[in-house]
Formats: C-alpha cells, sequence, structure tokens
C-alpha cells in the first residue's frame, strides 16, 4: 500500500539491480530550480535503509558535488561494515552517469541505545506553536525565488527571528520555530537529516542572500522524536568570503533532542 503522504511519495526507490535503486527527484521540494539538498539526502536514505540490518540513522553526511535535476536518479549503495550495534554504507546519487551526491551513514537501534546521559543545553525558547502565527508559504521570498519546499511544511516562526520575511532584518544569523509535515505526516528519524535543512537559512536575517546551495551537510539522529511538532534553532556565525556554516537543534514535543546538524554553504544571488 503506498503512503499518503508526500515525503514517502517523491522519495520512494526502487530496487534496479543489485545493490542498485532507483528514484525520481521531484519538483515539490525545490528552491528556485534546484531541489533541497535534505529532500535529496531522503531518496539516499531510503535506499540505504533497505540494504542495512539496522533501523535508524545515527550519523549522516552528504557532500553535494553538482546540483540534482528533477529527473530520475540511481542511488549505488554500498554497505562498508555491518557490526552487532551499527552498520555503515555509502551511497552514490548519479544521473546520466555523473555523480550528483555522495553519502555515508551510520545506521544503528535507537530502542536500544542506553548508558550515560549529560545535556548541557534546553530547548530554544519559544512559545507553544498554538500562540505563533503561521509562516505564510506564498509570501515574500528572497530575490523572488519560488521556494516550493515551504508548502512542504507549516512552520511557527519563533519571535523576533525571520524579520526579513516583513523587510526588517533583526542583524542576527538567526532562525528558529516550530515546524511539522503540512500533510500531517509523523516524524520519524528518517526524515530528521531533511528537516534539519528545511528552514529558511538563517543568514537572510543578517544580510541579503538569494541562494544557499549546501556544499556538505552532516546531520547527527539523536532519538526518535515523539508525536508532534519539531522545535528547530539554526544559525551561522562565520560568512567568509561568501561561505557560512550554520548549526542546527531539533528538539521534539517532550523536551528531548533529536537531531544536530551542520552544514557548509555558499551565499549566491538568486539563479537567474
Amino acid at each position: 500500500m503506498e503512503s499518503p503522504y508526500e515525503i514517502d511519495a517523491d522519495a520512494t526507490v526502487r530496487r534496479a539491480g543489485d545493490h542498485l535503486w532507483r528514484g525520481e527527484v521531484s519538483d515539490r521540494w525545490s528552491i528556485g530550480p534546484y531541489p533541497n539538498g535534505g529532500y535529496v539526502l531522503t531518496i539516499a536514505l531510503n535506499a540505504i535503509r533497505q540494504e542495512v540490518p539496522h533501523p535508524d540513522p545515527f550519523s549522516v553526511t552528504a557532500h553535494y558535488l553538482s546540483p540534482p535535476q528533477h529527473a530520475p536518479i540511481d542511488v549505488e549503495v554500498e554497505v562498508i561494515r555491518s557490526g552487532r550495534a551499527h552498520s555503515t554504507a555509502m551511497a552514490r546519487m548519479l544521473q546520466d552517469g555523473r555523480e550528483r551526491v555522495r553519502v555515508l551513514a551510520n545506521y544503528g537501534d535507537h530502542s536500544q541505545s542506553q548508558g550515560p546521559t549529560i545535556v548541557q543545553a534546553e530547548p530554544p525558547p519559544m512559545p507553544p506553536p498554538e500562540e505563533l502565527p503561521v509562516s505564510d508559504p506564498t509570501g515574500p521570498s528572497p530575490n523572488g525565488l519560488v521556494i516550493a519546499i515551504r508548502e512542504r511544511f507549516e512552520i511557527r516562526p519563533a519571535p523576533g527571528t525571520m524579520g526579513w520575511a516583513r523587510g526588517e532584518r533583526t542583524g542576527r544569523a538567526e532562525v528558529g520555530g516550530w515546524l511539522r509535515f503540512a500533510d500531517g505526516r509523523p516524524m520519524d528519524t528518517h526524515v530528521l537529516p531533511l528537516v534539519a535543512d528545511s528552514m529558511p537559512p538563517a543568514i537572510f536575517d543578517a544580510t541579503a542572500g538569494g541562494w544557499v546551495p549546501t556544499l556538505e551537510l552532516t546531520v547527527h539522529v539523536r532519538a526518535r522524536p515523539a508525536p508532534g511538532w519539531l522545535r528547530c534553532w539554526f544559525r551561522t556565525r562565520f560568512l567568509v568570503d561568501g561561505y557560512l556554516e550554520e548549526d542546527g537543534e531539533v528538539w521534539d514535543e517532550r523536551g528531548h533532542l533529536v537531531a544536530l546538524s551542520r552544514q557548509l554553504a555558499r551565499l549566491n544571488p538568486a539563479p537567474a
């Protein structure tokens, strides 16, 4: 039975050979003419998860070599090691014989995770989602880019962030808020890397920009999220010669940390 949810339909893969899977890159998760990096990564993870014995991604790193097109894409998976507690696999994403993305992922089972725990941080403070306005997915975007991915999520921006959307840049490269899928799909560990790349870039509240393509994205999945909203916060501290890092935290409604992320990206003018 096919899933009724958009991400499941748009990131599905089918076996095309030994350790070879085929998907289709949809235009519903794009920024301007290019698919969102977290969405493309979800396609790769859907192939990897069928090749390893463990259910949850623990650490995922993607290097974006060239922008994928809205077209069929092949995913070659190599299982590097499969142990009792963890498995490690690599995926190469190819279109027209050209490698577009390379992914390295470590998998385990969060239901079996146990051990010492010290958390020296708190979820970012913000009012509950029902007290915050919904971000308009058809509202203004930097340099007039059409951002299809905004329609896939419901976002309740935290106070004092996303000022650029109101013509009021704060000067702080931070963005936060509550987030969930617009179609009601429950969150799980396999979509947390997508969530980590789904908020507007934090740099937009500090400087004018158009397109912020990801060069490398690493996500550490720390727990299975509880049902409901995710509380997200992303910040950039260094923009140097057009290159920036963005660090992210994703917490669930219980107040549990479920993912940490860091990416390297470049601030570019909007693509024509």
